[in-house]
């Protein structure tokens, strides 16, 4: 009679440590360093890269095609008639300067 009239500890603490783990999984799961909402915002920055890798090919795109137009085996005159006065601040007499 003893022994039925002592609750039985050991499932309830077998049962709360179960739980607790289970919790603490799942929240790991969810906030942790790995988990899903990392996941979310490692995403968001991928795409926002990409956009970013993409402007920056197009700059380096532009910057390849001046290069090539004012090289010395493809020279653009009207390029560099426009960078030559845009660097020395003149004008032509033809045209009309507004400010």
């Amino acid at each position: 009679m003893n022994r039925s009239s002592r609750p039985a500890f050991g499932p309830f603490v077998f049962f709360a440590l179960a739980l607790g783990l289970a919790t603490y999984f799942t929240f790991a799961a969810v906030q942790g360093d790995f988990g899903l909402f990392r996941r979310a915002e490692i995403n968001a920055e991928a795409d926002q890269l990409k956009i970013q890798l993409s402007e920056v090919r197009e700059e380096v795109a532009r910057m390849e095609s001046l290069t090539k137009r004012l090289s010395d085996d493809y020279l653009d005159l009207d390029l560099l008639d426009e960078r030559a006065r845009r660097v020395l601040g003149m004008i032509r007499a033809d045209e009309i300067v507004i400010r």
